[in-house]
């Protein structure tokens, strides 16, 4: 199993939402101090999605993060690592990929994250812990306590914010994923990981 990168906060774009432009968003997101950031833009032809991990590979590469994509294995090549849809075949897909990419799933409730485990995932998403703008009706939120006692790192996705990050972490979450947010502000994310830095820092003592 492949280590999550650190600080564990996965930054998922969306250009719809994107503040001046998805690439000047993550770039902003990237300045303020985030480290993973995954391209979703499945409605984009491949050939698009391809342009768009071009572009900002360098940007993640130049500061040590990393860089994956939401959807189709066959970019992987391309990034860093994958991130699956909840039905996907990973055990198969994994056979595709190199030993190195990082490969995620969603996942909606704890049988999900049991079976991407299970199936060699690295990581899972869970999602929605809280309701989000992003996905208005989404739901129901699951809540923080959904996140203790799963047999792989997972990601709390959906409604994190500053406010809520602590709870989730509390409950047993490797880190979080956001979207919307820092999407329409990327000033958002360095709230995000100020809170993350100083649970972290809590649960090694420092």
């Amino acid at each position: 199993m492949r280590p999550l990168p650190a600080p564990p906060l996965l930054l998922i774009t969306d250009r719809t939402q994107a503040a001046g432009g998805l690439l000047a968003a993550v770039t902003a997101c990237v300045e303020a101090g985030c480290r993973w950031v995954s391209v979703r833009e499945k409605d984009l032809p491949a050939s698009e999605q391809a342009a768009l991990l071009r572009a900002l590979r360098p940007l993640l590469a130049n500061v040590g993060g990393t860089l994956t994509i939401h959807g189709d294995p066959a970019l992987a090549s391309l990034c860093d690592g994958v991130h699956l849809p909840d039905g996907a075949d990973i055990a198969a897909i994994r056979t595709t990929l190199s030993p190195q990419t990082l490969v995620g799933a969603s996942c909606h409730d704890p049988a999900g994250v049991m079976a991407a485990a299970k199936a060699g995932a690295d990581y899972a998403t869970l999602s929605p812990i809280f309701l989000t703008v992003s996905k208005p009706g989404y739901g129901p939120a699951l809540g923080p306590s959904v996140l203790s006692g799963l047999p792989l790192p997972t990601l709390a996705l959906g409604g994190v914010e500053a406010g809520n990050l602590l709870a989730c972490m509390a409950a047993g979450a490797a880190g979080v994923a956001v979207m919307g947010a820092p999407m329409r502000d990327p000033g958002d994310m360095t709230g995000l990981l100020s809170v993350l830095a100083a649970t972290r820092g809590r649960k090694a003592g420092i």
